[in-house]
């Protein structure tokens, strides 16, 4: 006899005190005063139903920052976040990856580290870091291309498992297509 698939579990909310551990509740806070940094990290669940989170961390890592400025940096970091769900194991059951952020007088950089696909050979999606045109029209594949003409600079480290995807965003915007756009 197969077996049968268990029944979807609901959607519920959850308090965010389970989800956030003590001490990091400033991380998620976009009505609290910016607080002086030079490096924070935080891992996420890598669920889609965590990305609001996701944009609460980019918010505040940018707070104080020009409005321009924290939204690029807000847009480029789920980019990342979103194709390490979508593209590696990071977005399987249990999965996770770390957003790193350096901030630094001139910029901040982010760097996203995921699961991969925990072999040497290539990732499961060997489109995931191919930077296609910027068509308006694609359904999917924008991503990178956003992030290679916003991010003052970009790269990953080249390993086809726990792969880090990093960009810098000078405070200027220097490098980036942003004012032309």
């Amino acid at each position: 006899m197969p077996l049968l698939a268990p029944p979807p579990l609901p959607s519920v909310t959850v308090p965010l005190g389970l989800v956030i551990p003590p001490g990091k509740e400033h991380y998620f806070d976009t009505t609290a005063e910016p607080v002086p940094y030079t490096r924070r990290s935080f891992e996420f669940r890598g669920e889609r139903a965590f990305l609001p989170l996701v944009h609460a961390f980019l918010a505040t890592c940018a707070a104080g920052r020009d409005p321009d400025y924290v939204h690029l940096f807000r847009l480029l970091g789920v980019e990342l976040a979103t194709n390490a769900i979508r593209h590696t194991n990071s977005g399987r059951a249990g999965g996770t990856f770390t957003l790193h952020v350096v901030r630094t007088p001139t910029h901040m950089k982010l760097t996203c580290s995921d699961s991969g696909d925990g072999r040497i050979t290539p990732i499961r999606d060997p489109e995931y870091l191919a930077v296609l045109p910027l068509d308006p029209e694609r359904e999917h594949g924008r991503g990178l291309a956003l992030v290679d003409a916003l991010a003052t600079s970009w790269g990953d480290d080249g390993r086809q498992s726990f792969r880090r995807v990093w960009f810098t965003l000078d405070y200027d915007l220097a490098g980036s297509a942003w004012p032309a756009l």
